[in-house]
């Protein structure tokens, strides 16, 4: 008892003191009065939804994975395939296996957010376990092996014919390095990162917690390029190169009336990302996208706070001029719609977290 007592303990320091952590609202709640100034200026409280007209919402909240990967181009995403909440899990192996997909695969929900319920399924029986007790429509996509993951956050003004790069986050898997000694769950309790994730490991991976990982290799606990669930954000917009912004930009234009987020790419090196090859786009992330390159450790929140606002001022101003364009805001009547399914499509999620 008191060995839990202790995790308990260090995990609620770490909470506290390390402001990435932090919920939320408790995050921008100083900063909300400069959120509603722009709703002033736009005299609209959801002015954000003419930011990206192709997409729900403008992609804010409640946006369909679905409706996304049908906007990008075959040849740049991994094959996936759609399934409805209650379809038959054996329907939905013969369909991949009809499809020719393998194993491993990636299950996500259609409508999802911070990790929450997506799983890798390594064999049939997963796969038919996820289908089973999914609770909301849900994807099956191929799984991307590359072993780097970056964002990349874009935007472009409707009457320029080039876009930029705001900001660009490296992101680092949930790993362990093996003594050939100590086990998975005590090389995470020696950091702060892997100990967050220790309360959910235990619940739902225990079998992974008491394998000893021999000296000098990595092993990946969790490979998933999600803060919430694990992974180590940097900034890595140092990285930035005229060959990048280029490549991001002639990807951004083949979504159709994309002009503001951030995209999600698997890739084997940047200077095959430069050149067009060995990537693939896993999400495209609309107005609710943040600048995560801010939950980099080295940064403060007050740097955080200048990254949001930031980000905030360049929506508003695509959004007001796309809005001149004859896109409309979203109606308050909508606004308020969009608020309760997102908060009922929360409840579903959550009755996914076994699925993880």
């Amino acid at each position: 008892m008191s060995g839990i007592t202790g995790i308990k303990s260090r995990i609620f320091r770490i909470r506290l003191f390390r402001w990435e952590y932090w919920s939320f609202h408790t995050v921008y709640i100083p900063i909300y009065p400069i959120w509603l100034l722009l709703c002033l200026r736009a005299r609209s409280l959801f002015f954000f939804a003419a930011s990206n007209p192709g997409i729900k919402n403008g992609g804010f909240l409640g946006e369909s994975k679905k409706q996304i990967y049908e906007l990008i181009p075959a040849a740049l995403q991994p094959k996936t395939i759609f399934f409805e909440k209650g379809t038959d899990p054996r329907m939905v192996l013969d369909l991949l296996q009809a499809a020719q997909l393998s194993f491993p695969l990636i299950g996500k929900p259609d409508v999802g957010g911070r990790g929450r319920g997506i799983k890798k399924l390594d064999d049939r029986e997963a796969l038919l376990h996820y289908a089973r007790l999914a609770t909301v429509d849900f994807h099956v996509q191929e799984f991307i092996s590359y072993e780097k993951e970056i964002g990349v956050f874009y935007y472009r003004f409707p009457d320029r014919q080039r876009g930029e790069i705001s900001g660009i986050v490296q992101k680092e898997f949930l790993q362990v390095t093996g003594n050939g000694k100590q086990s998975v769950r005590e090389l995470l309790m020696l950091n702060p990162r892997g100990l967050l994730q220790l309360p959910d490991l235990e619940q739902y991976h225990p079998e992974l917690l008491g394998r000893v990982v021999p000296a000098d290799e990595v092993f990946t606990v969790l490979p998933y390029g999600n803060h919430a669930r694990g992974a180590k954000f940097l900034d890595g917009s140092d990285k930035l190169t005229a060959g990048l912004r280029f490549r991001m930009d002639s990807i951004c234009k083949q979504i159709p009336d994309f002009y503001f987020g951030r995209l999600d790419i698997r890739y084997r090196s940047l200077e095959l990302l430069e050149a067009g090859k060995d990537f693939s786009i896993i999400e495209v992330n609309g107005a609710g996208s943040e600048p995560t390159h801010m939950y980099d450790p080295r940064h403060s929140l007050f740097f955080a706070w200048k990254e949001i606002v930031r980000h905030w001022i360049i929506l508003f101003s695509i959004s007001r001029a796309n809005h001149r364009r004859g896109y409309p805001y979203l109606s308050f009547s909508g606004g308020l719609r969009m608020f309760r399914e997102d908060r009922q499509q929360s409840k579903q999620l959550k009755r996914m977290k076994k699925l993880q």
